[in-house]
């Protein structure tokens, strides 16, 4: 997973527009109530949250690299998150881990993976796919979001000369943004070589206008160049990256769907 820092608290705030995104994945995965899923990079619990209302009796097993999205995924979820010390299935709602995905390991396999706005945040896809193809039982399905091939490219293209220019320069000398924008048709031969038997994948654009633009950009999408730079200049990067949006702010998504069965 990426090494990003995340703060928890914030993206709980102002994720709204990600957890619109996540909910109408949400609503295509059909569930009868009693299974067992992963929830593959959980943030903060917003879509944990609705998958576990879906699921009476059965249980998630929220999954996320950060340790502040997994507090802040607890202080959302309260009574639903229940200790688990015998794994899957143990009758724990919600079962939250600190967990990189491409180290998952469980001890039973599960009946399928739910993942919103977190697989662009991790390099190698095969052995992501591989991964979460271990985890699965025959037949279990991996339904998926995450920013694909042209994901904020406009957003980019107006934010290059800022980086360029002093005082900012000198800290993006070598700087590679953290994202794995893939197209459909690799991920759907990826996901095969990983020994899925089945697998769509579709682009979908999916254009953001987050209320609070400042702590959204900030929090999200340009996390990786707020923490590129000392303390010192992250507002007055945030302020010229804002002087030249235009109004109202909006975030050019474009998402990949991946709808996978083992």
């Amino acid at each position: 997973m990426s090494q990003r820092e995340w703060d928890g608290a914030s993206y709980d705030r102002i994720s709204g527009p990600m957890a619109a995104m996540g909910l109408e994945v949400l609503a295509r995965l059909q569930l009868n109530g009693d299974e067992v899923v992963i929830d593959a990079g959980c943030g903060s619990g917003r879509i944990t949250e609705a998958l576990a209302e879906r699921l009476p009796r059965g249980c998630v097993i929220a999954l996320d690299a950060s340790p502040s999205m997994i507090e802040a995924a607890r202080e959302r979820l309260g009574d639903l998150v229940e200790p688990s010390s015998n794994g899957a299935g143990a009758g724990a709602r919600v079962e939250l881990r600190v967990e990189d995905l491409l180290e998952l390991r469980c001890e039973e396999p599960v009946d399928a993976v739910f993942s919103t706005a977190t697989f662009h945040w991790i390099a190698d896809h095969d052995l992501l796919f591989s991964r979460l193809r271990a985890a699965l039982k025959p037949g279990g399905r991996l339904l998926a979001q995450c920013g694909g091939e042209g994901n904020i490219t406009q957003l980019r293209g107006r934010i290059v000369p800022i980086t360029r220019e002093a005082p900012f320069a000198e800290h993006f000398e070598g700087f590679e943004p953290p994202w794995n924008y893939a197209g459909p048709q690799q991920t759907r031969e990826r996901l095969l070589r990983a020994g899925f038997a089945e697998a769509r994948c579709w682009l979908k654009e999916a254009p953001q206008t987050p209320d609070d633009a400042r702590e959204f950009l900030s929090t999200i999408v340009l996390g990786p160049h707020v923490q590129q730079l000392p303390a010192e200049l992250r507002e007055r990067f945030m302020d010229e990256v804002l002087a030249l949006l235009p109004r109202p702010v909006t975030v050019d998504y474009v998402r990949l769907n991946i709808d996978a069965i083992a």
